[in-house]
């Protein structure tokens, strides 16, 4: 039994094959075949033909079923099952797969029994050239130096080809430049662009544009084609000398111009870019080298000229510097274009400035003892104006730095000058700003700091650093140490503090107590005696001295109080009547009283305000006697006038002797706030008989009473009806100076006035001659 597979251009052989069977029969395989071609991109209408599959047993009856799997089974080829005949029934692209594996049977139809073993077998895509060479990472970008060498390589080109590398020449690629030349070439095997004119200048031209193909089949005609575009860009090489763009700068700064100023810029062109144009400037000559500098901005392209020292208008008006700018980075090899620096001019104006006054130094530092006597000079200043017309100037203090005016200044002559007196305790430095102002142009001030250090005089005394508590135990003996006392001094002597003690004259022999100085600025409290007791003595009281070691010597006297108290046997206090204390030296005995003294007189005030206020409603009366014609009423209800008869009862003036009797006669509407001043009149002698006449003497002994009493206050004078009656035919009804004679006062023009001024003209009418004296 034998197979045989037909296929068109593939030779044939026989290879024993063995088939397995239920009896074991050893069978000779009759086909046998290993690969085949088929032409790729086939556009016909009918399948593709591959080849026939054909077994020896097929008798041509249809009993034998051909079977194909693997690869494509099906969907890219089919097989006819009764003749055998193998077709491609899709468009086959090599560059998709290259080959298949199928595998091929052959089964009897009716039991599917396997005539033949499987074989396989291997359908291979033969290529056409049907892909063009690609630029993958096209377009491109590349740089080259300018002035490079002819050959310089500036980038590779590689474009690939997917047609089939092993056979025939689809991918057989051949590069070539359709534009840039002749700045520009390519290798058409390596595809190398290379600079192909030497001294490309980017000055000129920076930027170029090349086109390069890659062409398939070797180049031939028929051949298939790509293209990509490559810009090149020629990079900057130092080739360029920089250069002034003016041989000589002009610039003016003010001469008030601080340290640092920018005066102005100058610029060394480079026609070069990035760091083949930084440049660095320097000043070679000229008379400002030492006056200006120049440095270079952030960009290292210009030159910043700056103020190196103070300008002054008055001693020099202009400078002149010779500047010279070269390039940072210069490449050797285009040292024959050089040389790579220029030089330039720059002329300095300096500009005339109406300036401030200027001091003599630009401060002051002056020591002065505490105890300089007030209106002593200080330090003398001096300021001038710089400008040429030189004006006078005015000096001052600026008040903010001398709130409390310790300092005065001469307007004139610039004397500093203290006007109170120093204290290095409170203040131990001054700082004084001095101001100087023209007197033309007030707006021009110039300032100086004066520092005034205060030293340091012995003028306080020391005292006891705290208020000690001091206590002896009832159980202390003779010699025992009971309290260590020290001092302190706020001034501050050169040579330390060095303090002295000693008990006060009239304490030196006290039984009790004695100090010993410890020569360290301490001394000790020690008992002389023991035995102590407080129901003996509860307190003692020991006046210290100490003094300083410093001329003049400073003594102050602190009283110490020292407690007796009960201890235990360890010298712990167990109970004390009253609190230790010092009393400072600062507040003398004196001081006590003079303070006692304030608080008594403040307290006598008081009483004396709370007494006033209490009697302020009782008139001031010298006169122990009352009169009863001088009567305060007070009534919240205006009077009747004339008419109202109750407001005064004027029968008191015609009995005084029996006005406390009526009384009960008075308004019963209201009562008075005040009664009338008198309770009782003496009755005056009086001579003669009549009602009217007995009220005319009492008035008129009142009267001259009243005048002639020096403490009387003058009631009348200071009533407000002083001028009542002023333009009238009555005149003034007052009764100022009616004491001095008879005549001034007569009354006999009333009893024309009708019947209202009756009673008037009855009481003030004209006494008789032949009437003896009222008093």
């Amino acid at each position: 039994m034998g197979a045989r597979l037909h296929v068109p251009g593939v030779a044939r052989t026989s290879l024993p094959v063995v088939l397995s069977s239920v009896l074991h029969q050893r069978v000779k395989r009759g086909w046998v075949w290993n690969q085949f071609f088929v032409l790729e991109e086939y556009t016909g209408l009918e399948p593709l033909y591959i080849g026939k599959l054909h077994s020896d047993m097929d008798k041509g009856d249809g009993s034998i079923r051909y079977i194909l799997t693997g690869e494509g089974a099906g969907t890219t080829f089919t097989i006819d099952d009764s003749t055998g005949d193998i077709h491609a029934i899709q468009r086959l692209d090599r560059e998709v797969k290259s080959q298949y594996v199928l595998r091929a049977q052959a089964r009897n139809r009716l039991t599917d029994r396997p005539l033949e073993p499987e074989s396989e077998f291997i359908v291979k895509i033969q290529d056409i050239n049907d892909n063009e060479p690609r630029f993958l990472d096209g377009p491109y970008q590349a740089a080259v130096p300018e002035m490079s060498k002819i050959g310089t390589s500036v980038i590779q080109l590689t474009a690939t080809d997917a047609d089939d590398p092993t056979y025939g020449n689809s991918a057989r690629v051949v590069y070539s430049i359709l534009e840039g030349q002749p700045y520009f070439s390519v290798d058409a095997k390596t595809g190398v662009v290379r600079v192909s004119l030497a001294d490309m200048d980017r000055e000129t031209r920076e930027n170029y544009t090349v086109v390069i193909q890659a062409k398939d089949m070797g180049g031939q005609l028929g051949g298939l084609a790509g293209t990509t575009t490559i810009n090149i860009t020629l990079s900057d090489v130092n080739d360029n000398p920089p250069m002034f763009d003016q041989r000589l700068y002009q610039m003016s700064v003010p001469e008030t111009a601080p340290v640092g100023s920018v005066v102005g810029r100058i610029w060394a062109k480079d026609r070069d870019i990035g760091v083949n144009a930084e440049m660095t400037y320097s000043i070679v000559d000229g008379d400002g080298r030492d006056t200006f500098d120049i440095t270079t901005d952030p960009t290292n392209l210009f030159g910043i000229i700056i103020v190196k020292k103070p300008l002054n208008f008055e001693k020099k008006p202009s400078y002149t510097l010779k500047v010279e700018g070269a390039n940072t980075h210069v490449d050797p090899v285009f040292f024959k274009r050089g040389p790579f620096k220029d030089v330039t001019i720059v002329h300095v104006s300096v500009e005339d400035v109406d300036e401030p006054p200027v001091f003599d130094l630009p401060a002051y530092y002056i020591e002065m003892p505490e105890d300089a006597e007030i209106g002593t000079v200080v330090k003398t200043v001096s300021a001038r104006d710089p400008d040429a017309a030189n004006n006078t100037v005015r000096y001052s203090i600026e008040r903010s730095c001398d709130p409390e005016k310790y300092f005065y200044i001469d307007i004139t002559s610039g004397s500093l000058m203290t006007v109170r007196s120093l204290d290095r305790e409170e203040i131990s430095w001054h700082n004084i700003t001095i101001l100087a102002m023209e007197m033309n142009n007030p707006t021009q001030i110039g300032s100086v700091s004066v520092a005034l250090k205060v030293l340091d005089v012995n003028d306080n005394p020391p005292s006891l650093t705290h208020y000690l508590e001091a206590y002896v135990c009832e159980n202390a003996k003779a010699g025992q140490r009971i309290q260590t006392i020290t001092a302190v001094d706020p001034d501050e002597p050169p040579g330390g503090q060095h303090f002295y003690y000693r008990l006060a004259p009239e304490a030196v022999n006290n039984p009790n107590f004695t100090l010993r100085d410890n020569q360290d600025n301490t001394a000790w409290i020690l008992t002389r005696r023991g035995g102590w007791s407080q129901q003996e003595q509860t307190i003692f009281y020991l006046p210290i001295i100490i003094s300083d070691g410093e001329q003049p010597v400073q003594t102050s006297t602190s009283t110490l109080t020292i407690r007796v108290c009960s201890c235990d046997h360890e010298g712990n206090v167990m109970s004390c009547n009253a609190e230790a204390y010092s009393l400072p030296a600062s507040l003398s005995r004196g001081a006590l009283i003079a303070i006692l003294a304030c608080i008594f007189v403040l307290l006598v005030m008081i009483l004396l305000m709370l007494s006033l206020r209490t009697h302020r409603k009782k008139p001031y009366l010298c006169d122990e006697e009352e009169n009863v014609h001088e009567n305060i009423v007070r009534y919240d209800d205006e009077g009747g006038g004339e008419e109202d008869t109750e407001a005064f009862d004027i029968a008191a003036m015609w009995n005084p002797r029996e006005v406390h009797h009526h009384l009960g006669k008075m308004r019963q509407d209201m009562l008075p706030e005040i009664e009338s001043l008198s309770r009782y009149v003496p009755q005056a002698c009086v001579v003669g008989g009549g009602g009217d006449s007995n009220v005319h003497g009492y008035v008129l002994a009142k009267l001259l009473e009243a005048d002639m009493d020096p403490c009387a206050p003058p009631y009348d004078s200071l009533q407000t009806y002083a001028y009542e009656g002023e333009g009238s035919v009555a005149e003034s009804l007052s009764s100022l100076q009616s004491g001095t004679s008879n005549n001034d006062h007569e009354y006999d023009y009333l009893n024309d006035w009708g019947p209202r001024f009756k009673k008037l003209a009855e009481m003030y009418g004209v006494l008789e001659t032949n009437s003896p004296p009222m008093w």
